[in-house]
């Protein structure tokens, strides 16, 4: 009886192990292949428990969840030819484990992940290079973002595996080209300054023209109309003098002798010295001159 349960169980053992390592199970976040000799049997990418032929197929698991993969700092040069440094963050998937396996080999994703930075890289520089710096360093990079996404897909079907998304993490200037950009955008900026100063003054010389040439038209019309008034009143009163004249012409004449006397004689320290004969005083002294210095000192209503 003894012996043979020594034989027994050992068998037991035998059969206990060859039924353990027959059976798998794949977890939800994974995925596997089951390969026998090298070559892909099946393909499991539900959860689940399953079994396999012992010691001649081996189960190969990956990562089924979205992975990310951050890419080395990589310098590009825009249409403008400003050196830039960027950064690009990926997520990706596997979509084909076949594919994926025979793309990879067995480093998987290590290889995957290293494929992939280079399809990346090269992306970027493709749709970076084609647009000048201002558009990439802006907010709003959607569109250059899904560009790389597009191409870097398009690359990594052969890979078995599908790019999701990609971002730009980091868009900066070189370190060693940071005064040499800051002193281009400032020149760039003192000659946006200068041109707006000059079509400033420009503007101003154009205002300041007008206005002088508005002032001196205005000036113009006003010296002629005050002509044409001073005219019209010399000519008024050249009018009222001829009537005046001819109405008493020796009162006339005796008051335009007395207003010459008296702006002659104007001021309160004001002398003249004449002689008596002098003809400033050949009015006073004729006969006219007296009959109307007797008529201005005679009452009125004494007479005619």
């Amino acid at each position: 009886m003894n012996n043979r349960w020594t034989y027994i169980l050992p068998g037991i053992v035998i059969l206990a192990a060859l039924a353990l390592s027959s059976v798998y199970i794949v977890d939800p976040r994974e995925k596997a292949l089951v390969l026998q000799f090298g070559q892909v049997t099946q393909v499991r990418e539900k959860p689940g428990l399953y079994f396999k032929v012992p010691f001649l197929q081996q189960v190969v698991r990956y990562d089924g969840r979205i992975l990310g993969l951050p890419t080395q700092p990589l310098e590009v040069t825009p249409l403008d030819d400003r050196r830039l440094v960027v950064d690009a963050f990926a997520r990706w998937r596997i979509t084909n484990l076949v594919t994926f396996r025979q793309a990879t080999g067995p480093e998987g994703v290590r290889f995957a992940q290293s494929r992939l930075e280079q399809i990346l890289n090269a992306a970027v520089r493709q749709v970076l290079g084609s647009v000048n710096s201002d558009a990439i360093l802006s907010n709003d990079r959607t569109n250059l973002m899904n560009q790389i996404r597009d191409l870097s897909r398009k690359e990594a079907d052969s890979l078995g595996i599908d790019v999701i998304d990609v971002r730009l993490t980091r868009t900066d200037l070189p370190d060693q080209n940071l005064a040499s950009t800051y002193g281009r955008m400032k020149a760039e900026r003192q000659k946006e300054a200068a041109q707006e100063l000059a079509l400033g003054n420009q503007e101003a010389q154009t205002i300041r023209a007008t206005a002088d040439r508005n002032a001196l038209e205005l000036t113009s019309a006003a010296q002629k109309k005050a002509e044409v008034i001073r005219g019209q009143a010399d000519a008024e009163r050249n009018k009222i003098y001829a009537g005046a004249y001819s109405k008493d012409p020796k009162f006339f004449a005796f008051y335009r002798s007395l207003q010459a006397y008296k702006t002659a004689l104007k001021g309160s320290d004001t002398t003249m010295v004449l002689s008596p004969n002098s003809q400033f005083f050949d009015f006073l002294n004729s006969e006219a001159g007296r009959a109307g210095s007797a008529a201005a000192a005679k009452p009125a209503g004494a007479g005619n």
